[in-house]
């Protein structure tokens, strides 16, 4: 009976295994089959429309208040006009459970005015993904960004004209990664409404902000000044010599390896006939934005 009992336990035994194998390998086959579609999606733009399709189609009935023009729209005309691989960003979350909003802005004095940011993908490579390009880690994509693929992010401002959405503009944001929100303020010398774009910037400890001044008007494309700040750089907005672009001061650190501190600054202002900011100390020393 002992030798039965054992003989009945061994072959329990083996058609465990045989289930649990036979389990473990409908798994495998699973997840490679969805590793296989994922691959799929990143590397076909007309596959990954059709999914970015499925998604708008599936916010549209759920979203209970519709109104022209809204950030729903918005989205929609992105896919339609823009290159495939093309997203309208949302902003970083502030906490590890909200739910993200879209990057989209109405304009205080005349909301059929909408500023969005925007991230295309690079052609020729993988459609990035916009998990990996927000948020404070993924500002060190700008170290290997090929590998998930190139984002390049812009500001742009969509205008709603009897119902119809276009586009007024469209600025390049000189970063691959690190998205973190933007926000619309206006400049204590004069005015002038700018909108300032976040970015995180693990490397430095510090983030990265590309201000885009509306110098011209709302509907002219606008001028770009980059301010920053992290535990051994800075850059902060001013006003030096009274004309419409903003200047900015750069300022010096002095690391000693116990201690970082700022020991001087030096004003750059802008050289309109050469479309540079040129550092008061030094006219070689210039700087695009």
């Amino acid at each position: 009976m002992a030798g039965c009992n054992i003989i009945k336990i061994t072959f329990l035994s083996v058609v465990i295994l045989l289930y649990a194998s036979s389990c473990r390998k409908s798994q495998d086959e699973k997840l490679a089959s969805m590793g296989a579609n994922k691959e799929a999606v990143e590397n076909s733009p007309e596959k990954d429309l059709e999914i970015q399709k499925y998604n708008l189609q599936i916010k549209k009935e759920q979203t209970r208040v519709r109104f022209t023009c809204d950030t729903i729209s918005v989205m929609e005309y992105v896919l339609d006009n823009y290159p495939k691989g093309t997203y309208l960003l949302n902003f970083d979350k502030t906490f590890t459970y909200n739910i993200p909003k879209p990057a989209v802005i109405y304009f205080d004095n005349d909301r059929s005015y909408i500023f969005g940011v925007i991230a295309e993908s690079r052609p020729g490579e993988r459609l990035i993904e916009p998990k990996n390009i927000i948020g404070y880690d993924e500002s060190y994509i700008d170290l290997d960004s090929t590998k998930l693929g190139t984002a390049f992010f812009y500001l742009v401002l969509f205008h709603c004209d009897n119902g119809k959405l276009n586009t007024v503009w469209k600025a390049i944001i000189p970063s691959h990664g690190g998205f973190n929100n933007f926000s619309l303020h206006y400049w204590k010398y004069n005015g002038t409404p700018y909108i300032k774009v976040n970015f995180h910037y693990a490397q430095g400890v510090g983030h990265i902000d590309y201000n885009y001044f509306l110098v011209d008007g709302l509907t002219s494309p606008p001028h770009l000044l980059m301010t920053y700040k992290g535990i051994n750089f800075k850059r902060t907005i001013t006003n030096i010599n009274n004309d419409k672009f903003p200047d900015f001061y750069e300022y010096i650190y002095y690391d000693s390896g116990r201690e970082i501190k700022a020991v001087d600054s030096v004003a750059f202002t802008w050289n309109i006939k050469d479309s540079l900011y040129v550092s008061s100390r030094n006219r070689k020393q210039t700087r695009q934005y």
